[in-house]
């Protein structure tokens, strides 16, 4: 179930170091991952890959999953003719160089292709959790979740499709949202944690209850939501997803950040404090 094993934070205390070691409100590393740390990783958000055949729109009986396929940031430079690097920018690598023929959206994008902001899914996150576990321990992590989400509050609603039964019987009746966990009840009336830019409600639990973060739409649809910012009781490191990025960013030890950097089910480059990280501030893709 939605945020299973993760307890309100009644006070935004734990978080109060944060907002000390940011550089305001911005897109650099800087401004999303607290400063002082002795390295920093940017992990790029899986890409999806959705290629139809020719008579896809023709068939209603198609299933989109099957003709769907994960694929790495580098791996669609290498269709789009640009350049992988650090501080590669989605929107420079999707558009494609001169001569490569590939389908485009209106804006001359590469339209098969999509990657989610704000959020590291669930595979790449469990994979971040594996790397991070041995340099956290048992202790404590606390688990912050941007106050802005729709879903929070009921704001977002969801559509169910049905249709009569063979023998022209009624269709079924619509399943029902699930209960608000009663943690997530507790926080919404608790202080925020408030840092340039955002503020978020503040949960604390083990490392992996970060898997459970997410909107519980009914009983048996879960919609995760990675937490947007995570850290343990030591401050020994420190994870980032901003809403508007489309990559997740960690800063730790030197040690850690070589691990994440080599771990397998992760597409991650070193970066500094400095890299901007920018809409249109990749400069080697333009």
């Amino acid at each position: 179930m939605s945020m299973e094993g993760l307890r309100p934070a009644l006070a935004p205390t734990a978080g109060e170091w944060i907002a000390e070691r940011l550089r305001g409100f911005g897109s650099t590393v800087a401004c999303n991952v607290p400063t002082g740390f002795a390295a920093y990783a940017r992990v790029l958000h899986p890409v999806d890959l959705f290629a139809p055949p020719a008579d896809f729109a023709n068939d209603p009986t198609a299933d989109p999953a099957e003709h769907s396929a994960m694929l790495t940031w580098t791996q669609v430079c290498e269709r789009t003719g640009r350049t992988p690097h650090a501080l590669m920018q989605w929107r420079s690598i999707t558009t494609p160089a001169p001569g490569v023929q590939l389908p485009l959206s209106s804006e001359g994008r590469w339209d098969e292709v999509t990657v989610q902001e704000g959020t590291l899914e669930p595979p790449a996150l469990s994979s971040l959790l594996d790397v991070l576990a041995p340099f956290t321990g048992e202790q404590e992590c606390h688990h912050a979740l941007w106050e802005g989400y729709g879903w929070l509050t009921g704001a977002s609603s969801f559509l169910v499709f049905a249709h009569a039964d063979s023998e022209g019987g009624p269709p079924p009746p619509p399943p029902q949202p699930a209960q608000v966990p009663p943690q997530l009840q507790q926080a919404l009336t608790a202080p925020r944690l408030s840092l340039p830019g955002r503020d978020y409600l503040l949960f604390a639990g083990p490392l992996r209850a970060a898997l459970a973060m997410g909107h519980q739409v009914t009983d048996d649809w879960f919609d995760p939501q990675s937490p947007n910012l995570l850290w343990p009781a030591d401050r020994s490191w420190c994870l980032t997803s901003e809403i508007d990025f489309d990559s997740t960013l960690i800063g730790g030890s030197v040690e850690l950040i070589e691990a994440v950097l080599a771990a397998r089910g992760l597409e991650a480059w070193a970066v500094q404090e400095e890299d901007d990280l920018s809409l249109f501030a990749d400069t080697l893709n333009t």
